[in-house]
């Protein structure tokens, strides 16, 4: 196995893996929550990725060349009006069938999520969008035959992923919301008769899961440069996996499994196959639930009488 391929593809994997992680994110902190899997995030991924096409399209509208400026520009504007999504969604849709018995709201779920899709193309329409590329560049560690090859991008990817977890561990760890979270997270009814504000606390975890996703589909936009509506579809089930692989409800595990299940699909695609990947993945995803089945780092449910 030559070592310059497989360094090359954990570089891959970890990038891929970091977005895995953000996303899976969503998921893991709403079903810690109150218990539910939103299957419309990675749709609200999808959303996140217009809406930074848009938000530069619109920078460059006005002649405007600075590419820091318009990185954060977009990423504020994005996380924004992302998260105002999310919000929007919980207090509609979910709210209302919080009482209700576990399937209403999951079956909701899919039907938000192809409300979404179709919501996008008929306003976008149909076409695969792209974004001209504003970070180009490399740098080259090996010689000049054998080397592994780092984009900038691909660092900025990384480094963002484990920052944004940092603040987000900090948050929950040493802020009122992170106590109240916390609270709402090991009884909700309790929480409730202690003053805690457990609707808020449940709109504020779906705008922090939807800022998350935004942050992913801005990355992924200016990495890749293309998009179309489906594309939330497909990432947030390997989000998903991703979650549930690191253990459903619990931060950590949620950017360990992505980035295991972004190493394990890059690595098996470049050394083996890459028609076969997403089989393989599953594959060790299944193998790690039949012997851990609350996943790497979750704690098994415990019946609350």
């Amino acid at each position: 196995m030559d070592s310059y391929i497989l360094g090359q593809q954990l570089i891959n994997g970890l990038t891929l893996g970091s977005i895995y992680g953000l996303i899976a994110v969503g998921y893991t902190m709403v079903y810690g929550i109150i218990g539910m899997i939103n299957f419309a995030h990675g749709d609200i991924y999808m959303v996140s990725a217009y809406i930074s096409a848009i938000t530069l399209a619109v920078i460059s509208y006005f002649g405007i060349q600075s590419v820091p400026f318009a990185l954060i520009t977009t990423l504020i504007v994005t996380m924004f009006i992302t998260g105002l999504y999310g919000w929007s969604i919980e207090r509609t849709v979910y709210r209302p069938l919080r009482g209700t018995t576990r399937l209403a709201p999951l079956i909701t779920a899919i039907g938000v999520s192809l409300v979404l899709q179709n919501y996008v193309q008929l306003a976008q329409g149909p076409n695969v969008q792209g974004v001209p590329t504003l970070i180009a560049g490399s740098f080259r560690l090996g010689n000049a035959t054998e080397f592994i090859q780092i984009r900038y991008m691909s660092l900025i990817i990384i480094a963002a992923s484990l920052i944004a977890m940092a603040v987000l561990t900090w948050i929950i760890q040493n802020t009122s919301m992170g106590r109240q979270s916390r609270a709402t997270q090991q009884d909700r009814k309790m929480a409730t008769m202690l003053g805690v504000n457990t609707g808020r606390v449940i709109s504020s975890v779906f705008v922090i899961g939807s800022a998350l996703a935004a942050i992913a589909g801005v990355l992924v936009t200016l990495n890749y440069g293309s998009f179309d509506f489906y594309v939330g579809f497909i990432i947030g089930i390997k989000a998903f996996s991703a979650a549930v692989l690191g253990g459903i409800g619990s931060l950590p595990g949620a950017m360990l499994g992505g980035l295991l299940l972004g190493v394990l699909e890059s690595v098996f695609s470049g050394l083996v196959s890459s028609d076969y990947k997403d089989v393989f993945a599953f594959s060790i995803l299944v193998l790690v639930l039949i012997f851990k089945p609350s996943g790497l780092l979750g704690r098994p449910a415990v019946e609350k009488v």
